[in-house]
C-alpha cells in the first residue's frame, strides 16, 4: 500500500468528547458485526473517514467508531469478509486491523474515575456545609443552640463518611484480613474516630465536634487518590489486545474445497489457504504457492521476505502478493503471537510488583502513626483518669499524623509532571512511571518505524532518463510491494507519467512484468532480474537486454532521533539498537543516529530475553519500541516509551506514549522525571517535618482535633505548591 501522510495530531473537540458519545453500539439488522482496530486515528475527521467509508462498501448495513478504544464496530451481511474491509480501509490511509470480538471488552467508560469523582464532590459538598455551621459554634452559639448545629452537622456528616469515605474502608480493611498495614487503614482508623468522638461530644452537649474535621481528610484524601487514579486511567491490558489481533477464522481446504471454520478447531496437520493481502492464521510451512511476507509486525524487518514452498510463516505475517497453501504447525494457543501475549502477560505481572515511594514510605509510617496514638492515650488516661480527654488527645494525635499530605506527595507531582510533559507531547500513562524513568540508566531503541520512519523513499530517482522513469512507474503502480509503492510515488511527486506498458503481471515472490512495445520489461528482486544484490536496499529495473538498473531506497532517520540520542548520552546512559532488521541496515541507522551498540536480526522473544537480561544484571531498562514485535520487550522493561504511531497494542503496554513525530521530547522526559522524585522525596521531607513539629504539640494535650485537621490541611497545601514547582 501507498505510505499516507498521516495528519498532526491536535486537540479537537471530539478528542474529548464524552464517552458515551462515541460508544454507540453499530446499529442495524445485519447478520454479522466485525469489530476493526484502527491505532492511527485521532479526531473526528477520522471517525467521519472511516464511517463513510465503511458505509459505502457493499454488504455493510451500518459502522460506528469508538475513538477512545480506536476501534469501529461495523454491522454486515454474513458473506463480508474482515480482512476486505481491513485492507479497503488502509488502501485509504486509515491502518486497519481485525479484531477477534470474543476476545475483547469494549467497555471503555472508567467506572473507578467517575466513582472517585462522585465521592469527592459529595464530600467537598458536605463539609463546606458543616463548616458553615461550624462558624456559628466558633462565634459563640452555646447551649441548645450550639448542641442543635452539631446535630445539623451530625446528620450531614455521617451518611457522607460512609458514602464518600469508602475507597478507604475497603482497602483498610483487606489489608487488616491479610494481617498487614497500609497508608489506609490509619487514614480510616483517624476518620472514624474524629466521627466517633464528635458523636459522643455532641450527645454530651460537649463544646467540640470533629464532623468538619472528619469530612475535610475524607475530602482532601479523595482528590489526592482521585490524581493518582488520572495518572493511570489510561492503560489497559496489552495481553488482551495481542490476543484480538490474532485472525479467528481461516480458510481450511476439505475436499479440495475452501471452508471457513474458526481457527481453534485446526489442529496440526490440517491445510489453510492464506489469500493475497490476509493476514496468516496459524503457525505453519507453504506446502504451494509463492509470494513476498510481511513480517513487520512480528519481526520488524522493513521489507517483505520471499516466501516459497517449505518456507515456514506465523500466525500475524501479512501474505502480500500470492495465494498459499499452508500446512498447520500449531494454531490458537500455541501459536507464536499467543505465545507473544502470553509474554507480554508475565512481563506485565513481573514490572507492576514495582514499590512505589509512596508504598515504602507507607511500610514505614503507618505502624508509627498507631504506636503514637495508642501511647497517647494510654499516657493521658494513666496521668489523668480522664478517658474523654484521653481520647481526645488520642484522636488528635491521629489525626494530625494522617498521611494526606504523604498520600498527596506522590499524586501531586505526577499530576504536575504529566501536565508539563503532556504540553511537550508526551502522555504519561502509568502512575509508577516517573519513578522508574528517573532509575534508568540504560536505553534500549527499536529500529524501524521508532527510531526510523518506517517508510522506504527513493534517493536517486535523478540517476535515471525519463523514459526509464516512465516504465518503471508502469510497472511499480502493477505491485503491491513496499519498494514498489515508494517508486511510484516518488515519481509521481516528480511528475513522471507511467509508460504504456502492456500485459502486466506480478510475479508472487519476484516482482511485476509487463511489455513495452516488443520489449519485454521487468520491475523486481535482483535475483530473478539477473543483477548483483550488493548489501543496498533496492529494486532492479530490466528493460530487454540492456543492464539492469538500480533504484536505491533509504529509511530516514524521525524527526529528532539524533537530539535525543545525544541528550540520553550526555546524561549519561548507555544507549542500544535491538532491531529485527538485517545487518547492513542495522548499521547504518546506528551510524547515523550516534549509537555505538546495535544488534540485528533479533526475534521479539530474543528482544524480550535481552530486555530481561539487562534487568538482571541490575540495569534500569528503557525500553522504545513501536511495533507489534517490540510488546514483549516494553513490558520486560523497567519503563517502556512508544511512539503514538505505534501499534494499538503496543501504546496500549507502554507507561508512556509520544504523542509527536519528533523523538527529542525523550531526553527531557528523563531530566523530567529526575527532578520529579526529587519533588517527591522533598514532599516527603515537608510531611517528616511538619510530623516532627506537630507530634509532640498533639501528645502534649495542645491541639484539638479539629485543630489538628486544620494542621493537617496546611501540610496538604504546601506539599501541592511544592508539586507545582514542576511546571
Amino acid at each position: 500500500m501507498t505510505a499516507q501522510p498521516r495528519p498532526s495530531l491536535s486537540a479537537c473537540p471530539a478528542c474529548v468528547a464524552t464517552p458515551a458519545a462515541e460508544a454507540v453500539a453499530a446499529r442495524g439488522t445485519g447478520d454479522r458485526q466485525i469489530v476493526l482496530s484502527l491505532p492511527e486515528i485521532h479526531c473526528a475527521a477520522c471517525i467521519s473517514g472511516v464511517e463513510r467509508s465503511l458505509s459505502a462498501m457493499p454488504g455493510v448495513r451500518g459502522a460506528r467508531v469508538n475513538l477512545t478504544l480506536k476501534r469501529a464496530t461495523v454491522e454486515a451481511d454474513t458473506d463480508v469478509e474482515p480482512q476486505d474491509l481491513a485492507a479497503a480501509l488502509t488502501a485509504r490511509g486509515y491502518t486497519a486491523h481485525e479484531l477477534d470480538a470474543g476476545s475483547i471488552t469494549a467497555n471503555g467508560t472508567d467506572r473507578a474515575g467517575r466513582e472517585l469523582l462522585m465521592r469527592l464532590g459529595v464530600s467537598g459538598f458536605a463539609m463546606m456545609n458543616v463548616m458553615l455551621l461550624s462558624v456559628a459554634v466558633w462565634s459563640g452559639a452555646a447551649d441548645a443552640t450550639r448542641d442543635l448545629f452539631h446535630w445539623i452537622s451530625a446528620t450531614i456528616a455521617i451518611p457522607t463518611v460512609a458514602f464518600a469515605a469508602q475507597p478507604f474502608f475497603r482497602n483498610a480493611w483487606g489489608a487488616l484480613r491479610n494481617w498487614r498495614l497500609n497508608m489506609d487503614v490509619p487514614i480510616s482508623l483517624a476518620i472514624l474516630l474524629a466521627v466517633g468522638m464528635s458523636i459522643y461530644e455532641t450527645a454530651h452537649s460537649g463544646r467540640h465536634a470533629y464532623f468538619d474535621a472528619a469530612l475535610s481528610l475524607t475530602f482532601f484524601l479523595l482528590a489526592g487518590r482521585y490524581l493518582d487514579h488520572r495518572t493511570r486511567s489510561v492503560a489497559r491490558s496489552a495481553a488482551a489486545e495481542l490476543a484480538a489481533l490474532e485472525v479467528p477464522r481461516a480458510l481450511k481446504l476439505v475436499d479440495g474445497a475452501d471452508r471457513m471454520v474458526p481457527v481453534a478447531d485446526l489442529v496440526p496437520g490440517d491445510l489453510v489457504r492464506v489469500l493475497p493481502g490476509a493476514r496468516v492464521p496459524v503457525d505453519g510451512v507453504i506446502e504451494t504457492g509463492t509470494t513476498e511476507i510481511d513480517r513487520s509486525l512480528l519481526t520488524g524487518e522493513s521489507l517483505p521476505v520471499y516466501a516459497g514452498p517449505d518456507t515456514p510463516v506465523s500466525a500475524g505475517e501479512v501474505n502480500l502478493t500470492g495465494a498459499l497453501t499452508v500446512r498447520v504447525t500449531a494454531a490458537g494457543q500455541d501459536s507464536t503471537l499467543h505465545r507473544l501475549a502470553e509474554l507480554v502477560a508475565v512481563a506485565e505481572v513481573s514490572r507492576n510488583r514495582y514499590t512505589s515511594l509512596a508504598d515504602k514510605a507507607a511500610a514505614v509510617y503507618a505502624p508509627v502513626v498507631h504506636i503514637l496514638s495508642a501511647a497517647a492515650f494510654a499516657a493521658w488516661y494513666w496521668y489523668s483518669g480522664d478517658l474523654r480527654l484521653s481520647i481526645n488527645i488520642a484522636v488528635a494525635t491521629l489525626i494530625i499524623t494522617c498521611p494526606c499530605a504523604l498520600g498527596l506527595a506522590v499524586p501531586a507531582v505526577s499530576t504536575a509532571a504529566s501536565g508539563r510533559l503532556f504540553r511537550k507531547g508526551l502522555l504519561i500513562k502509568n502512575g509508577t512511571a516517573l519513578e522508574r524513568m528517573a532509575e534508568v540508566d540504560t536505553v534500549v531503541f527499536d529500529k524501524t518505524g521508532t527510531l526510523t520512519e518506517g517508510r522506504p523513499e527513493l534517493v536517486n530517482l535523478g540517476d535515471h532518463p525519463r523514459r526509464d522513469l516512465e516504465i518503471a512507474l508502469a510497472l511499480a503502480e502493477g505491485s503491491a510491494h513496499p519498494l514498489a509503492q515508494a517508486l511510484a510515488q516518488a515519481a509521481r511527486v516528480a511528475g513522471i507519467r507511467p509508460a504504456n506498458v502492456a500485459d502486466l503481471a506480478e510475479v508472487p515472490g519476484h516482482g511485476v512484468q509487463g511489455r513495452w512495445g516488443d520489449t519485454p520489461v521487468r520491475l523486481g528482486r535482483a535475483s530473478w532480474i539477473g543483477a548483483d544484490p550488493g548489501a543496498e536496499t533496492a529494486t532492479w529495473l530490466c528493460i530487454g537486454d540492456r543492464a539492469p538498473l538500480v533504484f536505491r531506497f533509504a529509511d530516514h532517520l524521525r524527526e529528532g532521533a539524533e537530539q535525543a540520542v545525544a541528550e540520553l548520552l550526555a546524561q549519561g546512559k548507555r544507549v542500544i539498537l535491538l532491531s529485527g532488521d538485517a545487518e547492513p541496515a542495522v548499521a547504518d541507522i546506528a551510524r547515523r543516529a550516534g549509537i555505538a551498540e546495535w544488534r540485528s536480526e533479533t526475534l521479539p522473544d530474543e528482544k524480550a530475553a535481552f530486555v530481561a537480561g539487562l534487568g538482571t544484571e541490575g540495569h534500569k531498562v528503557l525500553m522504545v519500541g513501536d511495533g507489534l514485535n517490540d510488546t514483549a520487550a516494553l513490558a520486560a522493561a523497567h519503563v517502556s516509551l512508544s511512539p503514538g504511531s505505534a501499534l494499538e497494542a503496543t501504546r496500549v503496554v507502554s507507561d508512556i506514549v509520544l504523542l509527536g513525530r519528533s523523538l527529542a521530547p525523550i531526553g527531557d522526559t528523563v531530566r523530567t522525571s529526575v527532578r520529579a522524585t526529587q519533588r517527591i522525596r522533598e514532599n516527603f521531607t515537608i510531611s517528616a517535618l511538619y510530623n516532627v513539629v506537630a507530634i509532640p504539640i498533639a501528645l502534649l494535650g495542645f491541639c484539638t482535633p479539629l485543630a489538628a485537621a486544620l494542621a493537617m490541611s496546611l501540610s496538604s497545601i504546601t506539599v501541592s505548591l511544592n508539586a507545582l514547582r514542576l511546571r
